[in-house]
């Protein structure tokens, strides 16, 4: 029964997830507080996971949270959940999008779905922010903000907005990882 809601939970999110690999998170972080199968702490290492390894986020933190929860069987079924409405919503698009891609209709949709991707990416790095920062209360008590986690975060975002282009993106998740390693975060 667990992998069945598992399935239909992921499909959900692939359904509806909008925008990428972040728009998932809002999903995740909802599956972490209905289901026993990973916590929100467990999320922000499933995030450092993901956003560490090739391929797409969604697809990683899907297969990451199924095998968490139900080991290879919840991996695969996860990650083919997941995926598996994008496989059928291209197929159908793509079926009538060139027949109505003129449509001034289709047109509107399309522009009613950009706001909606950017707000579930908005959400998402909300929660990621949340969880990095340990706003949520994860933190000791009296601790809403771990001040370690914050500079260092501004100190990479400052490096990148500098460097960005002259460092490849390993370079600051090595230095993230470096960081959390020396201060503890």
């Amino acid at each position: 029964m667990k992998l069945l809601i598992m399935c239909l939970e992921f499909f959900k999110t692939g359904l509806l997830s909008v925008g990428g690999g972040l728009a998932t998170l809002p999903f995740l972080f909802q599956m972490a507080d209905k289901y026993p199968w990973f916590s929100r702490a467990e999320l922000s290492d499933m995030i450092a996971v993901s956003e560490s390894t090739p391929g797409p986020m969604g697809v990683n933190m899907a297969t990451y949270a199924g095998y968490a929860a139900a080991g290879v069987p919840g991996a695969v079924l996860a990650t083919f959940s997941l995926v598996l409405p994008s496989i059928l919503v291209i197929l159908l698009v793509s079926r009538f999008l060139r027949r109505f891609q003129d449509s001034n209709l289709v047109q509107r949709v399309l522009q009613g779905l950009r706001p909606a991707s950017v707000g579930l990416i908005a959400a998402a790095g909300w929660g990621i922010l949340k969880l990095a920062l340990r706003w949520d209360g994860g933190a000791a008590p009296g601790m809403w903000i771990s001040w370690k986690a914050l500079g260092t975060g501004a100190m990479l975002a400052i490096l990148y907005y500098f460097c960005g282009k002259k460092l490849h993106p390993i370079c600051f998740v090595a230095l993230g990882a470096a960081a959390g390693l020396v201060m503890g975060l």
